[in-house]
């Protein structure tokens, strides 16, 4: 009976080469799918959709369509993104441990493309109570030139929206990615220490994991963060750049209400940006210079706060109930390539930027959903997931996004650095301009908001649990 099982995983991957050649053998696998993966194999409980344990041979003989390597909100978002359109995946990376994730006290302004891909996925609805609306963004020059620029306030009202997002702590974000991800549909977990060496060959990849398992696909996500090993055994270089400053952040309770309005100060040092949370309380990312942020992160409670009240100049009344802060270095990375040898890059694997605009994870998510759409078509068209054709279609809806938040980032971070006049003056009359033009000022708002070109079907409206039917055109089950 061993032997017969040992087979039949064996047969597995030999079923799905078959299956995305011939339509038929597509609905075949599509109907037999759980039966072939519910299996017990030299002590690894392998069932649809329920976590791996293993034991001397952890991962050993998997086989799925996409393989994600990180389960951080990227690469959860991007498998389940995979598995809605009916795409076979397993999820590779260290167990979710609740209390470790709750430890992270920093949070993520989402825009309304990632509600909306949250939403689709059936996420939203279970984390958003821990939210506040994002309403309005205000801009203060507090470079202190002599010549000071206008305070700059966009209002969601102007775009005739409720809001321009919802700051959430990433503890919770990421405790309702992991229930949703537990539960979707197409989607298994196999638990790892890491993944530590990834083979490509014509038709098919195979990753190795550190306790000596392998699992074998025809695409692989890096969702493996900034030093991700998938993108380098991909051999797809980087480019990284330092500013030579470190944000701290931080939560914080105040006496006077936030009105759901993020604040932006620009500093010379850098941004000090407050974010709100629900009742008095907003998110801190203080940017200063290596030595200045050192000394901050330093200081007790009390006396931390006085300075920060003292850079908000009373906005938000006194302060207090400060969590523990933490402390990174800014910093930039940009992939060579999304995506090549059967391997597509997510997230921090492929870009990082400042903590400024909220673009950091929301270009993560648009990752996903872009990644989702590509794969998708390619499925629905019988062609193999993994072929130069599906991933040159990935690069190309990501690159045009990507270099520009890229580009708008660091030049307006580089702009507060530099007493350069003409630079200063220049981004003076940007302020002036925003302030009294409603036109510009809706226009930046916008392409703020929004990815260039149209979204992809799972960022869109009225696509609740079933996002995208890849099999409508071919008459594939579609979504499940």
């Amino acid at each position: 009976m061993k032997n017969c099982v040992n087979d039949s995983i064996e047969a597995r991957f030999k079923i799905l080469q078959i299956a995305v050649r011939t339509r038929s053998a597509l609905n075949w696998l599509d109907k037999f799918h759980s039966v072939l993966w519910c299996a017990n194999v030299d002590g690894c409980v392998v069932g649809r959709n329920r976590e791996m344990h293993c034991g001397n041979s952890q991962a050993d003989r998997l086989a799925a369509e996409a393989i994600v390597v990180g389960a951080g909100p990227a690469g959860l978002t991007a498998a389940m993104s995979l598995a809605a359109t009916g795409v076979d995946v397993l999820v590779a990376a260290p167990a979710y441990v609740p209390a470790r994730s709750e430890a992270d006290r920093r949070t993520t302004a989402l825009l309304p493309g990632s509600i909306q891909l949250l939403e689709n996925l059936g996420v939203w609805g279970t984390c958003a109570a821990q939210s506040a609306p994002l309403e309005g963004v205000r801009i203060i020059d507090d470079r202190g030139d002599l010549l000071r620029a206008p305070e700059v306030l966009f209002k969601a009202r102007e775009l005739g929206l409720a809001c321009l997002g919802a700051n959430i702590p990433n503890a919770a974000l990421n405790a309702a990615l992991n229930a949703a991800a537990t539960n979707a549909s197409g989607l298994r977990r196999v638990p790892t220490a890491a993944a530590v060496g990834m083979e490509i060959g014509p038709d098919f990849l195979e990753i190795s994991f550190a306790e000596g398992g392998k699992a074998r696909g025809r695409l692989a996500i890096a969702a493996d963060g900034r030093n991700s090993t998938i993108r380098a055994a991909a051999r797809i270089g980087t480019r990284t750049w330092s500013y030579g400053q470190v944000a701290i952040a931080a939560v914080f309770r105040h006496s006077r209400a936030h009105a759901n309005v993020t604040t932006e100060f620009h500093r010379r040092p850098g941004p000090l940006t407050v974010v709100p949370l629900p009742g008095d309380a907003s998110s801190l990312v203080w940017v200063e210079t290596a030595a200045e942020a050192k000394r901050l992160a330093a200081l007790e409670e009390k006396a931390f706060l006085v300075e920060l009240s003292a850079r908000l100049h009373g906005l938000l009344g006194d302060l207090g109930e400060l969590s523990p802060r933490a402390v990174f270095p800014l910093m930039g990375l940009q992939a060579e390539y999304m995506a090549r040898a059967r391997t597509a890059l997510v997230g921090e694997a492929a870009h990082v930027i400042p903590p400024i605009g909220a673009q950091g994870l929301n270009l993560g998510l648009r990752d996903a959903a872009y990644l989702a759409e590509c794969v998708g078509a390619a499925r629905a068209a019988g062609d193999d997931i993994g072929a130069d054709a599906t991933l040159e279609a990935y690069r190309a809806s990501r690159t045009p996004d990507i270099l520009s938040r890229t580009i708008s980032v660091d030049l307006l971070n580089r702009s507060l650095l530099f007493d350069f006049l003409p630079m200063q003056a220049l981004r003076g009359l940007g302020l002036h301009l925003l302030a009294n033009a409603g036109v510009l000022r809706r226009l930046l708002m916008r392409s703020g908001l929004d990815a260039p070109g149209d979204a992809p079907r799972l960022m869109q409206p009225g696509n609740r649990h079933a996002p995208l039917d890849a099999g409508a055109a071919t008459g594939q089950s579609g979504l499940r």
